[in-house]
């Protein structure tokens, strides 16, 4: 049943369309469920290569018994000062938190930099995200180390001489200029292989069209980077409040 929990059978067939290499959204359609129930079930047992269907069902009965009795949405959403409806919000934190696993962060550092992207403030310092996600400093300590080595948060000191994380708009770019900088030390190594194997062998040649082909991307992703960071430095509505009804931001652009 759609917005139920999801039945033995279920994931049994999670774990058939895993091992058949299917999307999680083509699973997800077979079981007329949402992707995102999907993806957040297979992230949090095992992820696609390690998911087992009864071991992941064994885990959700045990975690549902350990969990105490919620309290109603009502009650949970008075508690928060800014009036957001809290349960609405912990969902929303647990469907961010299995896409950013999905794209290859593991929980933990995944949990952080969730926290930090839907906090107002957009900085946290060690002992909030501690107290935030219910876990040790030293578990918070190795997410940061490697945030930061991806130039995913960026470290401040603030009035009281604290650490604080932060992310921003700039973090955006920074992230992806890492990436494209990434990619130049491959090329580099790809034509030391070409200079190596000689540059008429098929061996050399593959390496030689992995170089161009990632030459090509990184120029690209710079170059889409620079134009993007002008986009986040204007105010959102500036981006359409020159374009006519029924034109696009394209067409504005290329007019």
């Amino acid at each position: 049943m759609p917005g139920g929990r999801l039945s033995q059978q279920e994931r049994q067939q999670i774990a058939l369309g895993l091992a058949d290499s299917l999307p999680y959204a083509e699973i997800a359609r077979r079981l007329d469920r949402p992707t995102s129930t999907v993806t957040r079930e297979v992230m949090r047992n095992g992820g696609p290569t390690g998911y087992r269907a009864d071991l992941a069902h064994h885990a959700t009965e045990r975690r549902a018994h350990r969990r105490k009795p919620a309290p109603s949405r009502g009650a949970e959403a008075a508690r928060r000062p800014d009036g957001r409806d809290a349960q609405a919000v912990v969902d929303y934190e647990e469907a961010f938190t299995t896409v950013l696993m999905a794209s290859g962060l593991n929980k933990m550092a995944a949990r952080v930099l969730t926290n930090l992207f839907l906090t107002d403030s957009g900085s946290l310092t060690a002992s909030e995200l501690a107290q935030r996600l219910q876990v040790s400093p030293a578990s918070i300590s190795k997410a940061i180390t490697f945030l930061e080595s991806q130039s995913l948060v960026r470290r401040e000191r603030d009035e009281r001489r604290r650490d604080r994380y932060v992310v921003d708009d700039e973090l955006f770019y920074q992230a992806t200029i890492a990436s494209a900088r990434a990619n130049d030390h491959l090329v580099a190594l790809a034509r030391q292989g070409v200079a190596l194997l000689g540059a008429h062998t098929p061996a050399a040649a593959r390496l030689e069209n992995i170089a161009r082909f990632l030459d090509f991307i990184s120029e690209s992703i710079t170059r889409a980077a620079e134009q993007a960071r002008e986009v986040l430095r204007s105010r959102p509505s500036t981006a359409t409040s020159d374009v006519p009804p029924g034109h696009s931001d394209q067409a504005a652009i290329r007019s």
